[in-house]
Order: C-alpha cells, then structure tokens, then sequence
C-alpha cells in the first residue's frame, strides 16, 4: 500500500509538473511573439531632401515607394490619391514622401533619375508635375518605354522646366546617388513591392483607398 500511495503520489507530481511546464512555454510563445510583433512594426526614413506633397506641418507623415513602370502605381495614383488628397492633404491632416524603389527595368532608374532631375530644378512642384507625367505616359511594364528620349519630352509640359539643365542633369546621372539611396532605404525597410504606403512608419496591408483611409484615421487618434 505505502509504495502503490508513493507512486500516485509521484505521478500527481509528474502531472502537475507537466502542466506548469505547459503553461510556462504558452507565456513565452505569446510573450515572444507580442515582442516581435512590437519591434517590426514601426520604420523609420530620412525625408530631408525628399520631395514633399501637402503642409509640412501635417501631423501624420505618408511615405510611398513607387517605381514609374509599375502598373499597381498607376493605380494607386488613379484610384487612390485623389480621396487622399481631397481628405487628407489638402486639409493638412497629412503630409506624404514618395521615395523612389526602382527595379522592374532599367528605364525605372532612368523615370526615377529624370523626376529626381525635376525635383533639382523646380522643388516639390517640379517633381510632383513630372511624376504625373510619367504615369500618364505609363507604357507596357515589359516595354522600355522611359527613354532619355521620352523623359525630354515630357519635361517640356513642366511648367518652368529649362530644357537644357534637365537633360544635362540626366545624361550626367546626377541624381543616381539620390536614387540610389532611396532604394538603400526600401531595402532597409524590407519593401519588396510597389507601391508600398507606410502610415507614421507603418506598412498599411495594401494601397487601397479603405485601407489607407483607415491607417491614416487610426494614427491620428
């Protein structure tokens, strides 16, 4: 009887034991995942020099990385811009950065380098212009549409634009290391596709307007 009493008794220590141990690796599974999901979050960018769209003085910051040969850029610029800015930045609630993330083709350098151009010349107006431009010219995505040729011909309808400092600009490839460093920045954020629309440094799920609206109305509560 004593050593059948000892067994159950060492099996409800075994039991026991088990669920505590359970229970312990429960907590640091949800613990540990709580954690990550807190540290990957957020992102931070430098927007010093970056061309601008709305008051600077907005409170909630929109960065979107964008490649001019992208057909889901067109789209987000067609379909979704317009209830962001009639909403959002137009009434100074938002202000937004689009940062260059060139790589379905060299001409998306050569689109990114030649709106860089524009932005030397003429600020935030020139690049913006110019960006328009460029996604209504929007070609075929497998097509090299974003000549050097094509980018002079579009820099005559900007307003204000000498022809002749933008094409020196570009033939010297003086805004690569502008272009160069936006991609270093998507590549340190973990962007692997356009457009990619971040709220206060969050990545929204996608670039439709609902989704955007909503990150937009969250961070500013």
């Amino acid at each position: 009887m004593t050593r059948l009493k000892g067994t159950q008794q060492n099996r409800a220590i075994l039991v026991i034991g088990t669920l505590v141990a359970v229970i312990l690796i429960v907590a640091v599974v949800l613990f540990s995942s709580k954690s990550a999901s807190g540290s990957s979050g957020s992102k931070s960018f430098d927007l010093s020099g970056q061309p601008l769209l709305g008051q600077a003085s907005a409170p909630v910051t929109m960065v979107v990385f964008e490649d001019f040969k992208c057909p889901n850029c067109k789209n987000f610029e067609d379909n979704t811009m317009p209830t962001i800015q009639s909403k959002y930045i137009d009434t100074g609630k938002v202000k937004m950065y689009k940062l260059n993330f060139p790589f379905i083709g060299p001409d998306s350098t050569t689109a990114a380098e030649a709106a860089e151009c524009a932005y030397v010349q003429k600020g935030d107006a020139g690049y913006n212009s110019f960006a328009t431009l460029l996604f209504r010219a929007q070609g075929e995505e497998t097509t090299q549409w974003a000549t050097k040729d094509k980018m002079y011909e579009l820099a005559g309808y900007v307003d204000g634009l000498d022809a002749a400092k933008f094409k020196t600009c570009l033939d010297s490839e003086a805004t690569k290391g502008q272009v160069d460093a936006d991609k270093a920045q998507a590549t340190k954020a973990g962007v692997n596709a356009t457009p990619s629309v971040f709220i206060n440094g969050t990545l929204a799920s996608d670039y439709s307007a609902g989704t955007v609206s909503a990150a937009i109305d969250q961070a500013s509560k």
